[in-house]
């Protein structure tokens, strides 16, 4: 037996099942008026016959609330609102995208899950938006070592490089910070300076933490105003000096871009936050920090309220530094 065995994996009822006790775990909340009390659950009931099925389909988990006398199930108010995928294949999808350590691509979720390319391109980027947070507390203080580095990727949009330039100012730059052992988090920016680089550590980095650099210029005035900045010489061939070193990070990107190369080849920088969003999220809930794949899959699965992505959302150019 296999965790994809499980009813919620092929079944439609256990599947509103199991949302319904991840999401609402003190029982169910209408979504419209946020009540509690006298919350109906209405069986039998089937939709509209059509062509395809002329006897309806069985409307799994609907309730109707006793306040504001409207009907919801579960899915309202969430990244599953309006799909008309079951919601038995969102919870594979899930799993598979939270248990590949590099991700899944839309062609074989199209492939495994049996939907459309387009289903399954949409799918992913609603579950990558479920697994974004913001609004986090500073890591970091006491001492504790944050590595802070930028890696490059792709290419920019509408930029072509010159035959003789040098650099990167022809990719996509982002910029990652890491607290050892702890967590890590990621953000796209236009460009690797102080003045985009500093908003971000102020915001996420208490100042007595110990910040691991590589001797990069422009992280020098934001070291300054941490209790201990230690660097490394990476242009000199130094990597590592007793425990001064960016490695942690470096083992992040490898598998980042890896990952960016290998299954999502074509990343516009419109689309690039929510795949920030996944590998981070991944990272954060590893087998090394206790989370296994089932339990990531339901951690990822609990950030979907309050998140109703559209298409014409999911294609909305996103500001840089948005993390």
């Amino acid at each position: 037996m296999s965790i994809l065995s499980k009813a919620h994996f092929h079944d439609e009822a256990a599947a509103f099942k199991k949302l319904e006790e991840l999401l609402w775990p003190n029982g169910p909340v209408c979504p419209h008026c946020e009540g509690k009390e006298r919350i109906y659950t209405l069986d039998g009931v089937r939709s509209k016959a059509s062509k395809k099925n002329p006897e309806g389909v069985v409307r799994h988990g609907l309730k109707k609330c006793g306040h504001c006398r409207k009907q919801f199930t579960v899915r309202v108010g969430t990244v599953f609102e309006s799909s008309h995928v079951p919601l038995h294949k969102w919870f594979q999808a899930a799993h598979l995208l939270c248990a590949s350590k590099k991700g899944i691509s839309a062609h074989q979720l199209h492939r495994i899950l049996e939907i459309s390319y387009e289903a399954a391109w949409f799918m992913g980027h609603r579950l990558r938006e479920a697994m974004r947070t913001g609004g986090l507390a500073p890591i970091g203080g006491h001492g504790k070592p944050v590595e802070i580095d930028e890696t490059f990727i792709g290419k920019k949009e509408g930029v072509v490089k010159h035959p003789n330039a040098r650099g990167y100012a022809h990719k996509q730059t982002v910029f990652s910070i890491i607290e050892r052992g702890g967590e890590v988090r990621t953000f796209h920016l236009d460009k690797a300076n102080t003045a985009n680089i500093k908003p971000i550590v102020d915001a996420n980095i208490r100042k007595e933490s110990a910040l691991m650099t590589d001797e990069a210029k422009y992280y020098e005035p934001i070291g300054a105003e941490f209790k201990y900045h230690l660097t490394v010489n990476h242009s000199a061939g130094e990597y590592v000096r007793g425990g001064i070193h960016t490695n942690t990070l470096e083992g992040y990107f490898s598998i980042f871009k890896r990952g960016m190369k290998g299954v999502y080849q074509h990343c516009s920088e419109k689309h690039l936050h929510r795949y920030l969003a996944e590998f981070d999220f991944r990272y954060n809930n590893r087998i090394a920090v206790g989370v296994h794949d089932e339990a990531r899959s339901e951690k990822a699965l609990l950030g979907v309220k309050g998140k109703r992505l559209t298409y014409r959302r999911a294609n909305q150019v996103i500001s840089f530094c948005s993390p």
